[in-house]
């Protein structure tokens, strides 16, 4: 019973945070500072619950650097999301092997 509550308490609170926005702000935001920090919120949130990921996801650091400069390169060159972290896998794995040969 106690983990239906939470679920319940849990479901609660993540309707509150996604309506409580439409309901307090019904005009729009003419900010630019708020435009701009509204905008690259979910670019940030992601970046950082992905980012440290990057470095436990693999068995060697070095590897984790490899690939984590192959997707800077390729996002640098303008690639593709699929592009950019086929290559960062690819590049991860291949020094992986490499390091784990050796």
């Amino acid at each position: 019973m106690r983990i239906v509550t939470y679920m319940i308490v849990m479901a609660g609170v993540t309707y509150l945070i996604r309506v409580l926005p439409l309901a307090l702000c019904q005009r729009q935001i003419q900010n630019r500072f708020v435009r701009s920090f509204l905008f690259y919120v979910p670019y940030s949130v992601l970046g950082a619950m992905t980012f440290p990921a990057v470095f436990t996801s693999v068995s060697q650091l070095p590897s984790a650097i490899a690939g984590t400069l192959a997707a800077i390169f390729m996002a640098y060159r303008e690639k593709s999301l699929l592009c950019v972290a086929a290559v960062a896998c690819a590049v991860a794995f291949a020094v992986d092997l490499l390091y784990n040969a050796a």
